[in-house]
């Protein structure tokens, strides 16, 4: 197997992501508040998954020691120090999740709920207890649910193939397409830290991580027929529970509509 191979089994779950009817449901500040509160979801979890491909990938632990494989070690490193302190609009050093809050409240959307999950997590200090005690729509529950029993597993593999796949890989076309539509829809609200924030994960996805990822995908499968059948149905499951995400996010934007 090879990349190419996971590319044509998680192209239909792409194309529908790609032409989903959700970013033309965007169409007031109202429905893209919704958006933003639940895709908030997303954001955070993809920080759990770059940390656990770290701790795998790296030696995060004293004594230090080195690990064998320098190329991913370096690769997830690079990655890491763009997500978790890049520099935000106005040039002060932030993580792309404190990014994606301050573009939120900008927006007069609600940080509210997911400020109060987090809380929930650091209190229970169970990820699977918080998701189940919490209120939120069950597609998200799932999304994040799936998120953290591949974390849980533990295999470095997976986790790379939820990141890179799920992520990394779709996010430079996916966000082109929310932003057309963002700056169509709103031309006369201040938008300037959200767009930033798509452009910035555009620019980097594209340019860089996303290369680094697939390299990163390469090094930890080698050869090993096992971990790319592996990668595959990680990928395939992550991006179905996008579309499962996404088909919420538009029926939470169509009921408040019609009410």
């Amino acid at each position: 197997m090879s990349i190419q191979t996971i590319h044509n089994s998680i192209q239909p779950q792409k194309d529908i992501l790609l032409n989903h009817t959700l970013y033309k449901k965007i169409k007031s500040i109202d429905d893209l508040n919704s958006f933003l509160e639940i895709h908030i979801y997303a954001v955070w979890d993809f920080m759990s998954l770059l940390k656990a491909l770290q701790q795998k990938l790296t030696c995060t632990l004293t004594p230090w020691f080195p690990t064998v494989n320098t190329e991913t070690r370096y690769l997830i490193n690079e990655i890491v120090l763009a997500e978790e302190s890049d520099l935000s609009l106005d040039g002060r050093r932030l993580s792309h999740y404190e990014m994606y809050i301050e573009a939120i409240e900008d927006c007069k959307s609600s940080t509210i709920e997911i400020k109060e999950f987090l809380a929930d997590v650091q209190a229970t200090k169970n990820i699977f207890i918080a998701i189940k005690n919490s209120k939120l729509d069950e597609a998200v529950k799932d999304f994040l649910t799936f998120t953290f029993k591949v974390i849980e597993r533990g295999q470095a593999h997976e986790i790379a193939s939820a990141f890179t796949f799920g992520r990394e890989d779709l996010i430079p076309s996916m966000f082109t397409e929310i932003l057309k539509e963002f700056k169509v829809s709103f031309p006369e609200v201040d938008l300037s830290k959200l767009i930033y924030y798509f452009e910035r994960h555009i620019e980097l996805d594209a340019d860089e991580h996303g290369p680094m990822a697939m390299k990163m995908i390469e090094e930890l499968a080698q050869e090993d027929v096992i971990k790319w059948k592996e990668m595959e149905e990680v990928a395939v499951e992550a991006l179905e529970k996008r579309i499962a995400l996404w088909d919420a996010i538009e029926k939470e934007i169509e009921k408040k509509n019609y009410l």
